[in-house]
This record gives structure tokens, C-alpha cells and sequence, in this order.
């Protein structure tokens, strides 16, 4: 097509004389872009406000094109020298997946005290002498999505049980609920890299929750832990792990009191409902994203965002540049009351962990509502 440069057109063009622009939104650049790039969803803005150089190539991409190339197209009839490339980001990607292990450079990383130990390590295991998690002769189902996270966790997992302190069994498991071809290639090429050795097994949640107009992310998770429970249980596990990470746990505690008007917290491991004898836990409870984002981009790593079809065509914000949930306004807004206090995002974890019942005027446990009237005249209370 007329103003499209393909991936081997890019690499021709000599250093200086153009520049990249990733149009998709904020938190799909920072899930993974190509080097070099610059942020700029609001790169048409920019331009109508002649806010970029004319003396250079703008090559604009989206994540396949299909939103790009109408946009160079506007640029250039402002004069700009403007290109969409050629299959976007996701082509990008493709030509990387280059098969080879980097497992050895990898785990002696996370044993080396000045790159990751501190930050990634060490946390984990805190978390899983804190909360008990894991005990002798657990058959551990590790659930990996194909995102940054549950990778990262697969990887703690194997350090783990190297140490082969006592003895437990992992599994690890990656569910298709209906992946594109390119994220299902990524998810194995990653596994390969990072020397995983995952059972894939295949569902068509995707294809169940397609038509679901209300709250389908919702159903959504709801299907895949209940297939991820069920496969685990197949294969003889008693506990299937996921990657939940610090951000996830304080994030999930304020959306409940800002949105739904209630105090809870996501729980570091839980036993499941639906499910006798299996139990769910979350190792990745005292990393923090921006660590597993150093991480990634360290070792050059790309992985998965969501991979459904309402985040495959760079969706994770409105075109007014709104989230579009509940829990992205969340992280923005601790983002932004951590400029005046950085510790913020640290007295939201520990205020769950020291919760004084005296000062509640309600609480609820195991369904039952407890009220502080009920011993407020007992003089024994």
C-alpha cells in the first residue's frame, strides 16, 4: 500500500533520519514496544499543533496496521512525512521469535544480588513462608496466561525447587481459551526461551463470552479459573498458582472501597468453593509490577497483554483516553497520589494486614454481618 513500510524497509532507513511513534495507548506500550519508539496516542493532536519535525519520517504502528496507516494518511495531508508500518507491532514480533534457551542466563539473574534477588526472589519467598503456602508433597499446578507475570512466577517456581528444601511436584500449565495465532506463537516461543515445559490444553472461552454485552471480562475469568481448577484436579494437583502481584492485591483493596463501598482484600492463597480439596495461592504477593517490568525489559523479553479480541486492536483505553475499567482508574490513581506520597502503595497492603475490628461498624465474616451494636452495652465485651 501507498506511505507502508514493511519491518525490512525500517531496518534500511539510515539512524536519524526518521523517527517511531507507537500510537497505541499508554499501557499497551509499556506491556511491550518496539525499541526505540516513542509513546504518542495522541500523535494527530500533536501534529495539528505542529508539535512534531517535518524534516524527518514518522513512522507510525498500531498493533496490526489497521489503525496506523489511516493516521499517516491524516499526517501527511498536514504535511508531515508520514508511514504505517507494514502489520504493525504484531509484525514486529514475529520476526523476533528466533528460537533459542536463555533459561541458565535467566535463573542466574534471579540468584545474583545486584540484578534481581532483592527485588524478585526474595519477596517471593517471603510471601510463601509468610502465608504458608506451599507444603510437603504439594502438586502445584503453575497457571501461566502468556503475560509478564505468570512467566516470571513459572521461573521463581523452578529456582524453588531447586533449592529442594522439601519435596513438592509442579505442573505448568497454560490454558488456550482461544488465542490468535501470533499470541499462541509468542506464549511458546517464551516458554522455549525461558526453558518452561508447559501443557497447553485448549478451551473456547473467548468464543463463549463473545457475544456477553455485560461485564464480559468478568465471566470471562470466572471460566478460566474454573477450567484451570478442573484441568489441575485431572492431573492429580492440589494447588494451581497464579500470578498476582503486589499492584494486583492493593489495587483490588481500594477498588472495593472506592467502587463497590466495602473493605476486602485479595487473599494470598484461598481454598475453592466449587472445587473440594483444591486450593488456590498467589506467590507473586509482595513483587511489585515495576520490578517485573525492569525484569522483562532487561532480559529483552515480550509477552502477551490480555490477547482477547477487546484488547487486540489496542483497546485498553477509550478514545477520550479514559480507562475502560475500573481497575486501570485504580492504578492511575495511586500512580498519582504516590507523587506526594510515595508510600501510599505500602500502607494500602498493610492496612489490610492490620485491620482493628474494635474502630469497624460492620464486618462480615463467612457470610454472616457483625455489627459493633451487637456488645456495644455488654459490659464482658
Amino acid at each position: 500500500m501507498e506511505f507502508e513500510l514493511t519491518i525490512e524497509e525500517l531496518a534500511d532507513l539510515s539512524a536519524g533520519t526518521y523517527l517511531l511513534y507507537d500510537i497505541r495507548d499508554g499501557i499497551s506500550f509499556e506491556y511491550g514496544t518496539i525499541p526505540d519508539a516513542q509513546s504518542a496516542p495522541d500523535i494527530l493532536s500533536d501534529a495539528e499543533n505542529n508539535l512534531l519535525p517535518k524534516d524527518k519520517k514518522l513512522v507510525l504502528f498500531c498493533m496490526h496496521g489497521r489503525q496506523s496507516y489511516p493516521l499517516a494518511n491524516d499526517l501527511r495531508e498536514l504535511g508531515y512525512d508520514a508511514y504505517s508500518l507494514e502489520g504493525g507491532y504484531a509484525s514486529w514480533l514475529r520476526k523476533q521469535l528466533v528460537r533459542w534457551d536463555r533459561s541458565a542466563e535467566i535463573e542466574e539473574s534471579l540468584r545474583d544480588r545486584k540484578k534481581w534477588k532483592k527485588q524478585l526472589w526474595t519477596p517471593f519467598a517471603k510471601a510463601i513462608v509468610r502465608y504458608d503456602l506451599i507444603k510437603p508433597n504439594d502438586r502445584i499446578a503453575v497457571c501461566i496466561s502468556g503475560g509478564k507475570d505468570s512467566m516470571l512466577m513459572a521461573k521463581l517456581f523452578q529456582e524453588l525447587k531447586r533449592h529442594n528444601k522439601f519435596d513438592f511436584e509442579l505442573k505448568f500449565l497454560v490454558m488456550d481459551p482461544g488465542y490468535n495465532e501470533l499470541n499462541r506463537m509468542l506464549i511458546e516461543y517464551n516458554a522455549k526461551t525461558l526453558g518452561i515445559p508447559v501443557e497447553i490444553f485448549e478451551t473456547t472461552i473467548f468464543e463463549t463470552v463473545d457475544s456477553v454485552e455485560k461485564s464480559p471480562c468478568y465471566l470471562c475469568a470466572r471460566m478460566r479459573r474454573g477450567h484451570l481448577y478442573a484441568k489441575a484436579q485431572e492431573l492429580g494437583c492440589n494447588k494451581i498458582a497464579l500470578g498476582h502481584h503486589f499492584d494486583d492485591v492493593i489495587e483490588t483493596t481500594l477498588m472495593g472501597m472506592l467502587w463497590s463501598g466495602q473493605l476486602q482484600g485479595m487473599m494470598p492463597k484461598l481454598h475453592s468453593t466449587n472445587f473440594p480439596g483444591m486450593e488456590l495461592i498467589r506467590p507473586m504477593y509482595l513483587i511489585h509490577e515495576d520490578d517485573i517490568k525492569a525484569w522483562r525489559d532487561y532480559h529483552k523479553l515480550h509477552f502477551i497483554q490480555c490477547a482477547c479480541h477487546f484488547t487486540d486492536t489496542c483497546s485498553s483505553c477509550r478514545d477520550d483516553g479514559a480507562p475502560v475499567s475500573k481497575r486501570m482508574e485504580t492504578k492511575m490513581l495511586i500512580k498519582k497520589l504516590k507523587e506526594t506520597n510515595p508510600l501510599v502503595d505500602q500502607n494500602i497492603l498493610k492496612s489490610i494486614h492490620n485491620v482493628s475490628l474494635d474502630t469497624m461498624i460492620s464486618y462480615k465474616q463467612k457470610g454472616t454481618v457483625h455489627s459493633f451494636l451487637d456488645e456495644y452495652d455488654d459490659p464482658n465485651s
